[in-house]
């Protein structure tokens, strides 16, 4: 009997696809495990943008604190010095293990602070990308009084 005879009652039994569904099973397979990289990677990129919008704003806030006293005792204005709103912004990024740049602007009542860094890939390293840029933005304006309707 050769391998393409059947016995009686037997179904005849073709094995030209023989293997077929091992291929496209391992095709959907890389194809998933891509598409969940780029899904954790995404999410985590987008938490590590948020972390760095945090850390720039809380940067600003800090700097924003550091007003010029001679102008702000005698009623002047209300206006950073703009060494120390720069290093106050600076020293908070330190201590939150960050880096980035501060601005102050001609005013001397609005600080703006960029922070810079990277995301670590975990899926997309396998693909050749180790790591995303990451970029936060942060503003600080001050202001003082009230101001509303009725007072």
């Amino acid at each position: 009997m050769t391998g393409q005879e059947t016995l009686p009652g037997q179904a005849q039994r073709w094995d030209g696809d023989r293997g077929g569904i091992t291929v496209f099973v391992a095709v959907c397979v890389i194809a998933l495990i891509g598409i969940i990289g780029i899904a954790v990677d995404g999410g985590g990129k987008m938490r590590a943008t948020e972390r760095a919008d945090y850390l720039a704003g809380e940067a600003a806030r800090a700097g924003g604190q550091a007003i010029d006293p001679a102008q702000a005792i005698n009623g002047t204005a209300i206006v950073v010095n703009p060494q120390d709103a720069a290093a106050a912004a600076q020293a908070y990024l330190q201590a939150a293990a960050a880096t980035g740049t501060v601005g102050v602007s001609s005013d001397r009542a609005t600080l703006t602070v960029t922070v810079t860094g990277s995301y670590a890939t975990r899926f997309l390293s396998v693909a050749g990308v180790g790591s995303l840029p990451v970029t936060g933005h942060g503003t600080a304006t001050l202001l003082h009084g009230v101001t509303a309707e009725g007072n």
